[in-house]
């Protein structure tokens, strides 16, 4: 395997010796990761738009423009989190493996991590709309509240499921790598056009499946050093060529210009872009890889890394009670909310994304302990790890199947932390499974790479 190996930082001025990579470890990834997810956090900050009409608050999705449809080709970031989490699992399965580790034990482990951090978030989340039905809040406000903030709880379902795959899905790389990546595009494409061709839009969701783990193969191909032996020109004529290719894409079919729209469902026009992503990324790593080493930057990446998942679940329920107080001093005559996309509006707009960054970020630091503390021994027994992935999926399928409500949020809750029950095995005589210990200082965007420090 051919990974990007990048020398541990010199000790700094200051007399501060900057967090080191883990043998072989590829930092620009942890930095596209760390980058990808500040991204998301400040387009989500964006598409809050809140107003008061006739003494009513109005909650929109200030991003639902025309305008955001080109602007989305180059902020959608969702692909890169799949493809930087396929790199990481690839390297991690392969060395747990080389252990003795089973696939049933890996997935186990993947399970406990994913799901540790989503236990607590469910119960608060549950205790808050709760809360604001007792305290009177009209139901079709908390209804809002309960549909925004789980909006980005997808993520959590659909990255577990590629996970929990990866033994799989990296066994089938491992025979036939160009196979398995075009029978995914096919499926893809063959998805898209029943879709368009009968207006069944619900077969579309087929592709949460296909197109993810299409981009998570594309982390094996660049773990496998796949990526990196194609000619530079061929990268470059090859991303030129698919954009070009997604634009005529665009104007001829039912494809939409706006990424997020072809994200729900996931459509091939995102596997594209996908493509695209990794192509650039490769071209541009060598510059992302000294870029990373410095100091500061590398103490910010690893700072976000530790708590990628942390972030990314608790993000839009701050965002929704920062929301939910700018109502509450619109209410008071304290602030005045201007009207969308007026002058006023922009104006406000950096003052916004730095308090919601500020409000995430200590947040974060507060909840990561559920995401950095040690994990128990994850379970051997097929029976066990199989059954616990699925739980941990299917609470986020009935999130989006049944909507978010206090008691979806705590079936949810009781559901994930079944799910950890079943991944965790308490060793008894003789050791089974494998320690899971504290989160790395940058693991992969669920803070899974822990793994690689196990015991086997």
């Amino acid at each position: 395997m051919t990974t990007l190996h990048v020398p541990t930082p010199a000790r700094s001025t200051r007399g501060r010796t900057p967090t080191a990579a883990a043998p072989g470890r590829d930092r620009s990834i942890d930095l596209i990761r760390s980058a990808s997810l500040v991204l998301v956090v400040l387009l989500h900050a964006m598409m809050v738009g809140v107003t008061v009409s006739d003494g009513d608050p109005v909650f929109e999705n200030a991003l639902e423009t025309d305008w955001f449809g080109p602007v989305s080709w180059f902020v959608q970031m969702m692909p890169l989190f799949f493809f930087a989490g396929g790199f990481t699992a690839f390297g991690s399965w392969r060395r747990a493996r080389a252990r003795g580790v089973s696939a049933s034990a890996f997935v186990a482990g993947r399970v406990l991590r994913l799901m540790a951090p989503a236990v607590a978030l469910f119960v608060v989340i549950a205790a808050g709309l709760a809360a604001l039905t007792l305290a009177g809040v009209p139901a079709d406000i908390v209804a809002t509240a309960g549909f925004r903030i789980s909006q980005p709880l997808w993520f959590l379902g659909v990255f577990l499921l590629a996970q929990a795959l990866v033994p799989a899905m990296a066994a089938w790389h491992e025979r036939r790598p160009a196979i398995a990546l075009a029978t995914l595009a096919a499926a893809a494409a063959a998805i898209d056009v029943v879709r368009f061709a009968t207006g069944w839009e619900a077969i579309g969701f087929l592709n949460l499946a296909v197109v993810w783990l299409f981009v998570q193969q594309l982390g094996f191909w660049d773990a496998d050093g796949l990526v990196s032996r194609i000619p530079r020109r061929v990268r470059i004529g090859g991303a030129l060529g698919l954009l070009g290719g997604m634009i005529v894409l665009v104007a001829t079919t039912p494809y939409v210009a706006n990424m997020y729209a072809n994200q729900d469902p996931p459509t091939l026009l995102l596997a594209l872009l996908a493509v695209v992503q990794v192509a650039l990324f490769s071209l541009a790593r060598p510059h992302l890889a000294r870029f990373v080493q410095r100091d500061g930057v590398a103490r910010v990446v690893d700072w976000i890394g530790s708590r990628a998942m942390t972030i990314y679940l608790w993000h839009m329920t701050v965002l929704i009670a920062l929301a939910g107080l700018s109502v509450l001093g619109a209410f008071s005559g304290q602030i005045v909310l201007p009207e969308l996309h007026s002058a006023q509006w922009w104006l406000t707009r950096p003052a916004w994304l730095v308090a919601a960054v500020i409000a995430v970020a200590l947040l974060s630091a507060v909840t990561a302990r559920f995401e950095q503390k040690p994990m128990p021994r994850a379970s051997a027994d097929a029976w066990r790890a199989v059954p616990a992935a699925a739980l941990g999926v299917g609470c986020v399928v009935i999130v989006f199947v049944v909507g978010l409500t206090w008691v979806t949020a705590a079936v949810c809750a009781g559901l994930a932390a079944l799910a950890i029950a079943l991944a965790g095995d308490i060793p008894t005589g003789k050791t089974r499974g494998f320690v899971i210990p504290r989160s790395s200082s940058s693991g992969d965007a669920g803070g899974v790479e822990a793994e690689d420090g196990v015991r086997a």
